[in-house]
């Protein structure tokens, strides 16, 4: 889980320090491969969060969503459709998905002890 974490903060950290203009034609491509990237490190949140994390997927996963993901908007702005629209729907669902994965299953784990409790102050009334 740390990966995702410091790769997410070293990112931030590198981004504000070393400010890139990036060409209006090329702002397609690199936002496409920031939101894939931002999905890759979600997936990688919540594959950590349930106990399925492994470098090896997350890495490759990373940058292959990323490479695909600015390929096809290329390829898709070569024969003049943009699929910039449908990368942006499919990468912003599956972060949200991700984000509410996550949500739920630390709110499951912070509530889950006082469901417990009550069980078991509920089994010492009824006996």
């Amino acid at each position: 889980m740390a990966l995702p974490i410091t790769g997410l903060i070293l990112g931030l950290i590198l981004g504000s320090l070393c400010p890139i203009l990036v060409p209006i034609a090329y702002s397609k491509l690199f936002s496409v491969a920031i939101l894939a990237s931002l999905d890759a490190i979600f997936g990688g949140l919540r594959a950590a969060a349930n106990n399925k994390f492994e470098n090896v997927v997350f890495i490759t996963g990373f940058f292959s969503n990323a490479l695909m993901a600015t390929f096809l908007v290329y390829i898709g702005d070569r024969l003049g459709i943009d699929l910039y629209y449908v990368a942006l729907l499919a990468f912003g669902f599956r972060i949200f998905k991700n984000l509410a994965t996550l949500r739920r299953h630390y709110l499951k784990k912070r509530t889950a002890p006082s469901v417990a409790e009550e069980k078991s102050t509920l089994n010492e009334i009824i006996e």
